[in-house]
């Protein structure tokens, strides 16, 4: 039996049946998680739903306490969850690591206890009075990734408590103790069945999106099992936010100082070691500054020390998983053999862990598999060209739509061409950048909704409108 159990009504629930959770950086077992049965996956939701009655009838302040009160409990528990964190993610201790992730985590919570969702008055006259009032919708079904599983899991469940639903949560397989854990956490500062956590492989999302008791699923991960939860979720016309893959592109102009611009291109591109869906994916240089801006580039990327994320002293850690490590491997050994010219990284450590440097690539085009697929990893194309109308139809040619970026010491030139990228967010100067009071989510496959701000609480809710007539 393992020592971590599912978080169901308020209370931790153990299981029979378990599965292995390796550490990245030396393939060794961190501890064995529980599987949940579809028997516990029916009781959390049953908590859920009964919790709902009366969560969604407190007051406003009742909510609001509540969240701000997980918002410290997150802090004083930052260092253990952290550590825990990773253990199972790989990702280091310090640099925009672990400390870095449970920092966000209590910040966005701090910050969602301080919205609200306020009584509109469309129409007050002799004749009628009609006010739109947001609803909570009910259960809500929380699937999480791996990459940045604690802060995400605070995107996802802050809002749909603050709104006054009631929530079932799901970690990602690879990453499920330090979730497990900080719902245990949030457990002390919320009444019993508001947030419940249950842990296990594939299978159990698909019983969540299938759920007739869940109304809502909000799901962070790649495309093509985003199309799935839609897909699964539509007999039941479930509510969704979907915050799926990117393959964001930057665009580097020919006035740029590339000594200026290099650490932040390579902050974008290799933030949680690439493994975020609005990180840098492919980089398009102007031909006069390409080969300065390599250079500076592969100065900067080579300086970073990589090793276990427990080492104080390393900022890079391993590649999450073997699937995604293989995947990242394969995409840059497919580059290598179609022409691609290696600036930096790419030599494989002989030894434990799923460790790849930071790559850098040029003479790399669109077409290769490189740029046009997500490498989400410690791998970025960088492409020279010369026609801005040619390169801003690459960029915005490929199916998805999350983030982009121009570099340019010409800040409205660079913000006019920022506004013809087909995403949901363009950065000028930056990449990846996000904050609670600002709105995010993606066009095209790269997802539905949006998240943070008052924009994403309306996400959680319904719309009913009351119409007095003084007639």
């Amino acid at each position: 039996m393992s020592d971590y159990g599912l978080i169901i009504n308020g209370k931790k629930v153990f299981s029979n049946n378990t599965f292995s959770v390796i550490n990245p950086a030396n393939e060794r077992v961190v501890a064995e998680c529980p599987i949940a049965s579809k028997e516990q996956l029916n009781e959390a939701v049953s908590a859920a739903a009964i919790a709902f009655k009366t969560w969604s009838a407190e007051s406003d302040n009742i909510k609001a306490e509540a969240c701000g009160n997980i918002s410290a409990a997150i802090t004083e528990h930052a260092e253990e969850l952290a550590h825990l964190l990773t253990l199972e993610q790989g990702k280091p201790l310090n640099g925009a690591g672990s400390r870095f992730e449970l920092g966000g985590a209590a910040g966005w919570a701090g910050y969602t206890s301080t919205l609200s969702l306020p009584v509109k008055t469309i129409q007050d006259d002799d004749n009628a009075r009609i006010l739109q009032t947001r609803k909570p919708i009910g259960v809500v079904g929380s699937i999480l990734p791996w990459n940045w599983p604690l802060m995400i899991g605070v995107w996802h469940v802050l809002p749909a408590i603050r709104s006054g639903n009631t929530v079932v949560m799901k970690p990602s397989p690879y990453t499920p103790l330090s979730t497990l854990r900080m719902a245990e956490i949030m457990n002390e500062c919320l009444p019993p069945g508001v947030l419940n956590c249950v842990a296990g492989e594939d299978e159990l999302g698909q019983w969540m999106t299938e759920h007739p008791d869940i109304q809502k699923i909000i799901f962070t991960g790649s495309i093509p099992t985003g199309k799935r939860v839609m897909s699964s979720s539509s007999a039941t016309l479930k509510r969704l936010t979907l915050e799926l893959g990117g393959n964001d592109a930057g665009i580097v102009l020919d006035d740029v100082d590339p000594a200026t611009v290099a650490p932040g291109i390579i902050e974008g591109a290799f933030l949680n070691n690439g493994q975020t869906c609005a990180a840098l994916k492919r980089l398009y240089v102007h031909e006069s500054v390409h080969d300065e801006l390599c250079e500076k580039l592969t100065e900067v990327a080579n300086a970073v020390p990589m090793g276990d994320g427990l080492n104080e002293d390393n900022l890079q850690g391993p590649i999450q998983n073997k699937m995604q490590y293989d995947k990242v491997v394969g995409l840059y050994e497919d580059a290598k053999a179609n022409g691609g010219k290696v600036l930096c990284g790419g030599n494989i450590p002989d030894e434990p862990g799923y460790f790849m440097p930071y790559t850098l690539m040029t003479n790399v085009t669109d077409g290769m598999r490189i740029v046009d697929e997500e490498q989400f990893g410690p791998l970025l194309p960088i492409i020279k060209y010369s026609d801005i109308n040619d390169v801003l139809e690459k960029a915005n040619g490929l199916e998805t739509g999350l983030g982009g970026s121009v570099w340019s010491s010409d800040i409205e030139r660079a913000s006019d061409i920022a506004s013809k990228l087909e995403c949901g967010t363009a950065w000028v100067n930056q990449h990846g950048p996000i904050a609670p009071n600002v709105p995010f989510g993606g066009v095209k496959c790269s997802g539905i909704g949006v998240e943070f701000a008052e924009e994403g609480l309306h996400e959680y809710t319904t719309i009913q409108v009351v119409n007095v007539t003084k007639v």
